[in-house]
C-alpha cells in the first residue's frame, strides 16, 4: 500500500491550479470531470505520489457540502492498493466502516472505495486501484 494521492477541495480549479503551480514548479498532467460525483478535478505528480485539486461543479457536491461545512483544504488521502476487493474484505473484517462497499469507477482511471471517516480517525481514506 502507497499514498497514492492527497485530494484537496477548492473553491476554484483556475485558481487553485494557478497556486499549485507556482508552488510546485510545474504544471498539472490533467484536468477530468466526474459527473456521477459532481466533481471537476487536476491532479499533479509529486514523487510517487499526486495531488488531486477538486471542484464542484453543482451544489449538491459532496466537495460543496465539504467546503460550505469546513472551507477549502484537505479533503481525503488516497491509498493505492493492488486488490481493492481483497482490501476491502480485510478491512471489513477488522471492523472498518465503508461509506460503500462496492468499488466504483473515479478519476485518473482508478476503481475507488471509500471507508466512513467515523471508522479512520475522522479522515476520509480512499482505496483506489487501477482500472485495466
Amino acid at each position: 500500500m502507497k499514498i497514492e494521492h492527497l485530494g484537496i477541495a477548492v473553491k476554484s480549479l483556475q485558481d487553485s491550479d494557478h497556486l499549485f503551480q507556482k508552488l510546485l514548479s510545474k504544471q498539472n498532467y490533467k484536468h477530468e470531470s466526474v459527473e456521477r460525483e459532481g466533481v471537476t478535478t487536476s491532479f499533479y505528480n509529486v514523487g510517487e505520489s499526486k495531488i488531486e485539486l477538486l471542484e464542484a461543479t453543482n451544489p449538491e457536491s459532496p466537495i460543496a457540502k465539504f467546503i460550505e461545512k469546513r472551507g477549502e483544504g484537505i479533503h481525503h488521502i488516497a491509498f493505492g492498493v493492488d486488490n481493492i476487493y481483497d482490501e476491502i474484505a480485510r478491512l471489513k473484517a477488522l471492523g472498518f466502516i465503508f461509506i460503500s462497499e462496492e468499488p466504483k469507477e473515479g478519476a485518473d482511471n482508478k476503481l475507488v472505495v471509500f471507508l466512513h471517516p467515523k471508522s479512520t480517525n475522522g479522515v476520509l481514506v480512499e482505496l483506489c486501484q487501477e482500472n485495466s
